[in-house]
């Protein structure tokens, strides 16, 4: 083989990552980012609803492909998705075979995609202050909830 500049520079590169980075960090880090480049999300929410639309702008800037669908009525999207009356919010929407119920942080939803836990989704009950689209700033604590397994809902992320 030809050593050229290109080659050696290249190699040096490589042998840098894998001695500052350590031999399986790389390799990582390309898994955890695949999920979700380019994932399809189809998001319901209703018309107006700026923190909806705020969400939508986080999980585009994740690398999400997100399509919205603006409806009048709620109940019956979150009816027929299967979201319990307890873990509602504003908006409803589906990713990868998952229901991700209202501000779910996008790397939530990324170790959603990775993990693929046997669940119907994710839920950021209510409006948490502070989560992705209400961008409140008020330091106030709220979980993320996987919902639709076994044994019941249970905290899947704490921010």
């Amino acid at each position: 083989m030809r050593m050229t500049r290109r080659t050696m520079v290249w190699g040096a590169a490589a042998a840098v990552l894998t001695l500052g980075l350590g031999a399986v960090a790389l390799p990582d880090m390309v898994r955890a980012a695949a999920p979700s480049a380019g994932a399809a999300v189809e998001v319901w929410k209703s018309a107006g609803c700026e923190c909806c639309d705020g969400w939508v702008r986080h999980m585009r800037a994740a690398g999400f492909d997100v399509t919205v669908h603006t409806v009048d009525d709620m109940t019956p999207v979150k009816q027929a998705a299967g979201v319990p009356d307890e873990l509602g919010s504003c908006h409803t929407a589906r990713v990868g075979g998952y229901v991700l119920e209202g501000h779910v942080p996008a790397a939530d939803v990324t170790r959603l995609l990775t993990e693929r836990p046997q669940a119907r989704g994710l839920s950021a009950p209510g409006m948490p202050q502070d989560a992705p689209g209400m961008d409140m700033g008020t330091g106030q604590p709220y979980q993320v909830v996987l919902f639709g397994g076994a044994g019941g809902p249970q905290v899947f992320a704490r921010h």
